[in-house]
């Protein structure tokens, strides 16, 4: 998939992939791998730990509320399809800290 795809401003918002490192040190965005935004978490991927923190971390920086954040797959891989709902892509861009 090109990188274009993996970041893109649709009707309902904005969709993006993300690469989950759980168990890191801090909250925070790490870089882009292959197009997707590399997240890392401090909470473990167990019982949908990483998930919710996921939720709450995208919810932070962008500005959102955490039920404005939806997680469209890979509810259990390290790499999901993630909803901004309502939000704008360069508003997402500049809070992800992505090149435009």
């Amino acid at each position: 998939m090109a990188d274009s795809n993996r970041i893109q401003q649709d009707k309902e918002g904005v969709t993006l992939w993300v690469k989950v490192v759980p168990r890191s040190s801090k909250n925070g965005v790490s870089g882009v791998i292959d197009g997707a935004v590399k997240i890392n978490l401090t909470a473990p991927p167990v019982d949908g730990a990483a998930n919710e923190a996921l939720q709450e971390t995208l919810a932070k920086l962008c500005g959102l509320r955490k039920s404005e954040v939806t997680i469209l797959s890979g509810h259990t891989a390290r790499q999901k399809r993630v909803l901004l709902h309502g939000a704008k892509l360069e508003q997402v861009k500049k809070a992800l800290g992505l090149p435009d």
